[in-house]
Formats: structure tokens, sequence, C-alpha cells
């Protein structure tokens, strides 16, 4: 069997003085099942496949990191949203499709938030998978309340709602726009198509060298007539060439056609 290559996961990309790093799966701190070894692969979802790559990015270089994420496990994205903070580069966090659940609370760790045009959030209560009798149910349910607390703090270190509002989004699992989002605090930016403009400065160079370019041939085209004139005979002027005339051109071009025409 041949190796299986994983087309959506963190992939880090070097360019001039910045570090690309994707999120284009859910969280997970399991890779793919490999039958032939009945053990599971590294995620490259994971907290710990980030924590390597973030360890290989030098200090002072910009982290841009996109996300496509329906989210994931709690524990995993709390961890990478950790080690994004801990993480002293400048980071700017842009999401391309979706960014829901877990996936959102890693975009809180950028210094710079921001989504595109058409893409989504959502927000909602963590959930767990559990088993057992009444009364430890119940304990899941209040710890269940109090892994939400300690969640709802990372969007409310930023958020401009209280926490009475996002609590109650949180509990009507609530998709966002990226203009809500933006209202909500939740973000820092929509990125939308804009037109360069130009500098006014860059406008004002650009066209003070095209004024000093005009000067420069207007001076040059006065040394030229003075030249000749001071090469004329005193008292001669030299006349100006007579410009044909329109009809007079038109004519010669049909009559010299129709001469063509009689020769072929």
């Amino acid at each position: 069997m041949g190796e299986v290559i994983t087309n959506w996961r963190i992939e880090p990309r070097q360019e001039a003085n910045k570090t690309l790093l994707y999120i284009y799966d859910d969280v997970s701190d399991y890779g793919t099942f490999d039958w032939t070894t009945w053990t599971y692969k590294e995620s490259e979802t994971s907290a710990k496949y980030f924590r390597d790559q973030m360890a290989a990015i030098p200090e002072g270089q910009e982290i841009e990191l996109h996300i496509n994420s329906n989210g994931g496990s709690v524990k995993e994205g709390t961890a990478i949203y950790n080690i994004l903070r801990q993480k002293g580069n400048h980071k700017t966090g842009i999401v391309d499709g979706v960014a829901h659940s877990v996936a959102f609370l890693i975009l809180q760790a950028c210094d710079v938030r921001k989504m595109c045009l058409g893409t989504t959030a959502l927000i909602h209560n963590m959930w767990m998978s559990c088993y057992g009798n009444a009364a430890q149910l119940r304990k899941y349910a209040d710890d269940l309340d109090d892994m939400m607390e300690a969640n709802r703090q990372i969007f409310l270190a930023r958020a401009t709602i209280s926490e009475e509002e996002l609590s109650q989004l949180m509990e009507k699992e609530t998709y966002l726009t990226p203009d809500k989002a933006l209202e909500y605090g939740l973000i820092d930016e929509v990125m939308k198509d804009i037109v360069n403009q130009p500098d006014p400065k860059d406008l004002l160079q650009k066209l003070s060298d095209m004024q000093r370019q005009l000067n420069a041939q207007q001076s040059f085209r006065e040394q030229i007539a003075a030249m000749k004139q001071q090469e004329q005979p005193q008292g001669q002027t030299t006349p100006k060439p007579k410009e044909p005339e329109a009809g007079n051109t038109l004519m010669n071009m049909f009559k010299g056609i129709a001469r063509k025409g009689k020769e072929e």
C-alpha cells in the first residue's frame, strides 16, 4: 500500500520574513488509522504537531495563520490557542472558509483577526460523550459548566459584548457573518476587495518629476531655436514649412491606389 498523502493539514510555507500556517481540517489528537499497522498516524492538526511547527519559526518573523475548519477537540484547540499566545511573533489570523467551534477559538490567539467575505464562524457550548450512573452524569454536567466558563473567558478577553450576551449566543449555537463577528469584537477586520489608492505623496512626486521633464524639454527646444537663429544671416528668417492640405493628401492617396490598380 502506497503512502497516504494528507492534503488538508497544518502546512508551513516560507515567504519573505513570513511563515504561513494552514489549519484546513478538524482539530484532532488522532491522525488517520493505518490498517497495515493497526495504529493511528500522527495527527497534523494536533497540539503536538502545531508545537513542533511553531518551534521552527524564528523570532521576529511574521506568522500568518489561515483557517478553514469545523473545529474538533477542545483540549487540542485550547492548547494550540495557548501555544500561539505564548509565541512572541506578531500573528495574523485569516478565516478562508469556516472557523467553527474551537477553530474560531484558535483565531482569538492572533494579534490581528480577519474574516474573508462569504466566511462564517460558529460559537456554541461544548459537549462531551459520557456514561455512568445518575450521580456521575450530574457531575459531567457540572464539569461542562466549569469548562464553558473557562472557554468563554478567551472570547471575552477582546469581545465588545457582555458575558451574558455571549452565553446566550453560545447557548443558541450561533453562526456569525464577518460583519456580526466584527460588531461583537470577535474579529478586527472584514477582508474585502480593496482598490489600492495611490499615496498622495507618491502622486505629488510623480507630478513634480513630470513638470521637471516638461521644463527640461522646453528649455532644450529654446536652445535649439536660439542656435538656428544664430546660424541665419542677419535679417533672414527660416521659412516655415508648408503643411500639406488634408484634402490634397487624401486625393493623392486615392490617385495612388487607382494607379496601382491599373498597373496590376
